[in-house]
């Protein structure tokens, strides 16, 4: 299941994209907008920031923006970013399948199209792709 963390971190990367202006964007604006606590907000940023997919500014005209095109932003980098796997079963969170099983796990196939499934998903979607259209 995708966390309150990762949702609100793609709305507010949506928001941001949404209303580049070229300037920053304060939080507290983007916090107003998708009604969604500032503080919050904070913690979510901080993380998008150390990541390199924001740039952020403090003090006056201060806020954040995004570093690149919203097309070059895959929401299964938020994601992953986020939420830190979305691996459907323990076995194949880590970097390697280390289950003592894995030679004759029945299911094992299964998770591992499952989860590549959900991957090729949501690294096929681009920020730019959830965009509101001002025209219709």
């Amino acid at each position: 299941m995708i966390s309150t963390r990762g949702r609100y971190a793609i709305r507010l990367m949506i928001d941001l994209a949404e209303h580049d202006q070229g300037s920053f964007i304060p939080l507290k604006d983007i916090a107003e907008r998708q009604d969604i606590s500032k503080k919050y907000l904070e913690i979510i940023v901080k993380d998008l920031v150390s990541a390199g997919l924001l740039t952020g500014a403090s003090g006056k005209g201060g806020g954040y923006r995004l570093c690149r095109k919203p097309e070059e932003y895959t929401v299964g980098e938020i994601l992953d970013l986020m939420e830190g796997t979305l691996c459907s079963v323990a076995c194949l969170a880590g970097e390697k399948n280390e289950c003592p099983r894995r030679q004759e796990c029945e299911t094992l196939p299964m998770w591992t199209e499952y989860d590549n499934m959900v991957h090729d998903f949501f690294y096929s979607r681009h920020l730019s792709d959830l965009l509101r259209t001002k025209n219709g």
